[in-house]
């Protein structure tokens, strides 16, 4: 829909583009035609020889700093001059396309009379004719001449429907800036809001916009045409795919009777795509609505390969090399079930023997309804850690809700057996183990984000089986990001993890269960697990847990930043830290340097700053933030 027809009164002045053409006489005769045709012919194909570099400026008298650097970035003759072209014809297409161009940047900014001249070698462009361009193009001078800033005299939009769902701009108000972002935007608020209210096919319908060049005044009255109030009808697809069609149609849950709401719509989308098995999915209305007063949509889908292989690598100069790999099928069935194999080895190179994990996953989308997954896993891990060894197996089923984009909630139940060597000797643990976890992702960005903040609340209740203590871990993982001075460059990061378990005493509890601290994902500068509280003679791990760590990231190039880190740990035999807890911390530097489609290469250095430790310089290196 366009928005900019403007309406000239007598009091009005059209923007001087200064555009005037040309063509072939009618007297100059077959021959010069022809031969102005080979001119062009052999400068299109570079045949004006070498010319020397163009010199191109462009200079906006009267405008301010911004402005003359917005009409400067959008200067195709600028472009070409500094990418080094000297061919007439390209530089002639560019200086001609410049005139539309840099008046909408103009208009865009509230400029509606603006005077745009572009000369080449002192003709102006517009004025040179195509078929008998100049042999070489020396000098382009770009002059714009803004004029003066309108503002909004009228400002009207109607009808709108009552309540409204969203604001009509502010700027959209008699005595304000008239631009035609906010045009568009008042426009686009107005149609929403009718969407909002049920009616689909809503749309602009009329306007009146005058420009009044002698007051600098731009009237705008722009009339919405909402269309009828409908309800959703049927989903249809447009295209195969080897997820079965009642499948597709079970996990969109399409909202069929209900009035329409584009809430409604934008769910059925991204529950496909949620899925994982799709590259790509577009729900599009009908053209015409049913006589019933429903519209039917149609759903154009992409399959995703069926496969899918990934492995990541961790390097810290304490645990030694970790790698992991996974492998995922994303339709098994053929109803868009999603197999997972995930593999981890760490340990390589370290003090201790290597620790193993293989785990496989299976989730059936909406098994109970279009936001209920179902799941079950199998997993078993061997761990030689600093303190402790132990080989366990865990078997569970689950059910996953997802509430929104960035809120859902797992419970599972499932049976556990551990066989552990701690300081309290060798046991064997037996438990039922549930497990309920709610997880909120508000980051702008679960790569490197800048904003927003990440919450991940466990709780496993364990009931013991052959003589295993029963109780409850609570875990929890808080992330805050706030960047400074409006912009990306500085980004202060924070994380809270905090751990506890109530109930068996420490010498009663599986190891795998108690927290320790230490290593890259809790304290660095200090060494993995390095942290416990004291018994028998030894270390065990603690029933209470809490790591702090804050992080200043400040970007110095476009791939590259810089950051300082602060972390520290507590761990106590209770279930909860105190001021007496036993503590240590660790200080450091680190370089990031982004790798488009993988994430940031993260290299930190880290020395202990508190506790007791002679362990000294400790270097990590990873894929990803560290957190």
């Amino acid at each position: 829909m366009s928005l900019y027809r403007v309406q000239r009164r007598r009091t009005l002045q059209s923007p001087k583009h200064l555009w005037s053409g040309g063509a072939i006489a009618p007297r100059q005769g077959w021959v010069r035609t022809l031969c102005s045709l080979a001119v062009a012919a052999l400068l299109l194909c570079g045949g004006a020889g070498k010319a020397l570099a163009v010199e191109a400026r462009l200079d906006a008298p009267g405008s301010d700093g911004d402005l003359r650097d917005r009409l400067r970035a959008a200067s195709a003759t600028l472009s070409a001059s500094a990418r080094g072209e000297t061919g007439v014809q390209p530089l002639l297409a560019a200086a001609l396309s410049d005139y539309r161009t840099l008046v909408q940047v103009l208009y865009d900014q509230g400029y509606f009379s603006p005077v745009v001249q572009i000369r080449m070698d002192g003709r102006e462009a517009a004025s040179i004719q195509l078929l008998n361009p100049p042999r070489s193009i020396d000098q382009i001078a770009i002059t714009v001449r803004p004029g003066r800033q309108f503002t909004f005299g009228r400002a009207e939009i109607a009808p709108l429907p009552s309540p409204q769902e969203v604001d009509i701009p502010e700027a959209f108000a008699s005595g304000r800036t008239a631009t035609t972002a906010v045009l568009r935007d008042a426009a686009n608020a107005g149609v929403e809001n009718w969407r909002y209210a049920g009616h689909p096919q809503a749309d602009v319908g009329g306007q009146s916009i005058t420009a009044n060049h002698v007051e600098a005044r731009l009237n705008a009255s722009l009339r919405l045409a909402p269309g009828p109030r409908l309800r959703f009808g049927q989903l249809k697809l447009a295209s195969a795919s080897a997820v079965r069609p009642d499948a597709i149609q079970r996990i969109a849950g399409f909202p069929t009777g209900e009035v329409f709401h584009p809430d409604l719509l934008s769910q059925s989308a991204t529950r496909l795509r949620r899925t994982g098995s799709f590259a790509s999915v577009t729900i599009r209305p009908e053209e015409r609505a049913n006589p019933d007063g429903t519209l039917d949509y149609v759903a154009t889908i992409e399959d995703l390969p069926p496969r899918r292989l990934t492995f990541g690598a961790e390097i810290s100069s304490s645990d030694g090399v970790e790698v992991s790999g996974t492998w995922t099928h994303r339709n098994l069935f053929g109803g868009a079930e999603r197999l997972r194999f995930e593999t981890r080895l760490s340990g390589i190179g370290s003090a201790n023997d290597l620790d193993g994990r293989i785990a496989v996953r299976l989730d059936r989308p909406a098994a109970f309804g279009p936001d209920d997954s179902q799941f079950y896993l199998l997993e078993a891990e061997k761990l030689d850690e600093e303190h402790y060894t132990a080989t366990q197996g865990y078997g569970a089923f689950g059910v996953r809700r997802v509430y929104s984009d960035k809120l859902f909630g797992e419970a599972a139940l499932g049976f556990a057996s551990t066989l552990a060597e701690d300081v309290y000797g060798k046991r064997r643990f037996k438990f039922l183990l549930g497990r309920v976890r709610v997880e909120y992702d508000g980051r702008d960005s679960s790569l490197s984000a800048t904003s927003g903040y990440y919450l991940d609340a466990r709780v496993l209740p364990f009931i013991g089986v052959d003589g295993t203590k029963s109780g409850v871990q609570l875990r929890f993982d808080g992330r805050a990001y706030r960047s400074l001075g409006g912009s990306d460059r500085i980004v202060l990061a924070g994380r809270m993890q905090l751990g506890s378990v109530i109930g068996p005493s420490v010498s009663e509890v599986s190891p795998t269960l108690l927290f320790y601290s230490g290593g890259a994902g809790s304290v660095r500068g200090q060494e993995f697990q390095s942290l416990g509280v004291p018994a028998a003679g030894g270390i065990s791990g603690g029933r209470g847990y809490l790591a702090l760590s804050g992080e200043i990231r400040a970007r110095v190039a476009e791939k590259i930043t810089l950051v300082g880190f602060y972390d520290v740990g507590f761990v106590d035999s209770e279930s909860f830290v105190s001021s007496d807890s036993a503590r240590h911390a660790g200080a450091g530097v680190g370089l990031r340097y982004d790798v488009t489609g993988i994430g940031a290469i993260r290299l930190d250095l880290a020395y202990p700053v508190n506790g007791d430790t002679e362990d000294g310089l400790q270097f990590y290196i990873g894929i990803g933030q560290a957190f």
